[in-house]
């Protein structure tokens, strides 16, 4: 192909995933050593997840339970037997210079998963998804006093290398997708909708550092090759040299680093050069990749047997399961049951744990104030903050004190929101404590009937304008009862009062 034809060739992204997600157990994988998070390192260890001479792996049951519910979220199959396999590659912080893992056999197969991307519905195949190890983590550091996280640097700037093992056997379920996705922004997509699914599961902790870790693998192929529907033919996928890119950590980074990688493909191929077909890393401080080494294949593991595992019977399992109602039938029945717009019970399912608070509040209140209050001030107020709903789970029974003081009267929405709620966050205190402190109690209705009077006597040419039909003189005559009534009046009553007198 002349350089001139592979410059005027239109391209297309193939891309498909590899997630790898940490199962929120409180042990191991195949001992009995605690996954908490330390900064001792190398204290929770044992023989096992160490692969000492003798050792022999046990099967976490908990680990399969979490298998077995993800496997029923993303709809795919769970044999009725399972089994385990050494996958063998040598690194420093994989102790026993093997990995167990599932090959041919893993728990759950042929799944699949829709989301919704830039307004359309979508839907990903899941190929496969198999229990494995984690292992350990490994930490490039310089000479220095500080810290050792401030000590922490790239390998080529490091003096020495630390191997921390308190992660290796920490459980893994890795989740391998069909190569379906044709833009990096459908990535970012599905990953922001696997966390929501594993989170309403219970089996996944998102805010644990490295607790979702992605590797990618990218091909460009011509877009002529690809259907109306984003299919296409395996033969194709075939001639087309692939980059896995590896460690990235967050959707964001996803879409960065596969944008970039696609950027570079597209420039080599339509200057004439080759794609390597490598594995690569994400740089996420300079958002680009880097080449690691040539790509690895299935046959450089030697996949065998793990002689220490008999194979698992789940069949039973995943009869005797079930699972929580996932996030878009929540959504689906929010709007159906609360009345509430698409996008009030996007916001209000966003986490299980807003969702839940949210139905917590609309069984004692109205459902629309209880939308009001969860999905735009709350969560409005937390983002501002960078804060989350599980940062304040202690606190949902000030909170729903906050939305009944508003409910019966007693303190304007306003002040609520724009007083009280803030100083709850900043300040640390209760509701009825900064009521009183700030004098927010609802003004009587003597008072301000007494302030509409005064408004309209000491400002007789908004008056004249109301009259004349100037729609903005009513609004500015609400202003001046609400200045003295220190906000405390209802701003509708209020409203009403100042109609009710100038009309008289």
């Amino acid at each position: 192909m002349t350089a001139q034809a592979a410059e005027s060739r239109e391209l297309a992204a193939v891309i498909g995933l590899e997630v790898h997600v940490q199962l929120e157990t409180e042990t191991k994988i195949f001992c009995g050593c605690s996954t908490a998070p330390t900064d001792e390192p190398n204290t929770h260890t044992c023989p096992v997840c160490l692969g000492l001479p003798g050792a022999l792996p046990v099967v976490n049951e908990g680990a399969v339970e979490a298998a077995v519910k993800i496997g029923k979220a993303i709809d795919a199959d769970v044999p009725e037997e399972t089994t385990f396999h050494r996958k063998n590659y040598y690194y420093p912080d994989l102790p026993k210079n093997f990995q167990i893992t599932q090959y041919d056999a893993p728990i759950c197969q042929d799944g699949e998963l829709s989301f919704t991307v830039e307004g359309e519905r979508r839907a990903v195949d899941i190929r496969r998804a198999h229990l494995e190890e984690d292992p350990g983590s490994i930490k490039h550091v310089r000479e220095g006093t500080g810290p050792l996280e401030s000590r922490t640097c790239s390998i080529e700037r490091a003096d020495y290398t630390l191997i921390d093992y308190n992660r290796a056997g920490t459980p893994l379920m890795e989740i391998v997708t069909e190569p379906d996705f044709r833009a990096p922004g459908e990535v970012r997509a599905f990953l922001e909708k696997l966390e929501e699914v594993l989170e309403y599961l219970g089996v996944f902790d998102p805010g644990r550092d490295g607790s979702l870790r992605i590797d990618a693998n990218l091909s460009m192929v011509d877009a002529s090759e690809v259907g109306d529907e984003g299919d296409i033919d395996e033969s194709v996928l075939e001639d087309a040299n692939r980059t896995e890119v590896k460690n990235i950590s967050s959707h964001k980074g996803a879409e960065q680093a596969l944008s970039f990688e696609a950027s570079r493909q597209r420039k080599l191929i339509q200057s004439g050069r080759a794609v390597e077909q490598e594995t690569r890393h994400f740089n996420e401080t300079h958002g680009n990749t880097v080449s690691m080494r040539s790509k690895e294949e299935e046959k450089d593991y030697r996949y065998f047997r793990e002689a220490d595992l008999p194979p698992l019977q789940v069949d039973h399992w995943k009869d005797e399961l079930s699972i929580p109602e996932l996030p878009d039938a929540r959504r689906e029945r929010f709007v159906a049951e609360y009345g509430l717009s698409d996008e009030a019970a996007s916001k209000l399912t966003s986490t299980k744990q807003v969702a839940d608070f949210f139905e917590n509040v609309a069984e004692r209140f109205d459902a629309d104030l209880a939308a009001t209050w969860v999905a735009d001030n709350l969560l409005g107020e937390l983002n501002y903050r960078d804060m989350s709903i599980t940062d304040i789970d202690d606190r949902f029974d000030e909170v729903m004190r906050l939305v009944e003081l508003v409910a019966t009267d007693e303190i304007t929405a306003k002040n609520a929101r724009e007083t009280v709620l803030r100083e709850m966050l900043d300040e640390d205190d209760d509701p009825d404590a900064i009521v009183e402190r700030e004098d927010l109690g609802k003004t009587s209705g003597d008072e301000i009937q007494q302030a509409v009077e005064a408004a309209i006597e000491e400002n007789p040419d908004a008056v004249e304008d109301f009259h004349a039909g100037e729609g903005g003189a009513i609004n500015f005559l609400v202003g001046q009862v609400m200045q003295k009534t220190g906000g405390s009046a209802d701003p509708g009553d209020v409203n009403e009062r100042l109609r009710a007198e100038l009309e008289d």
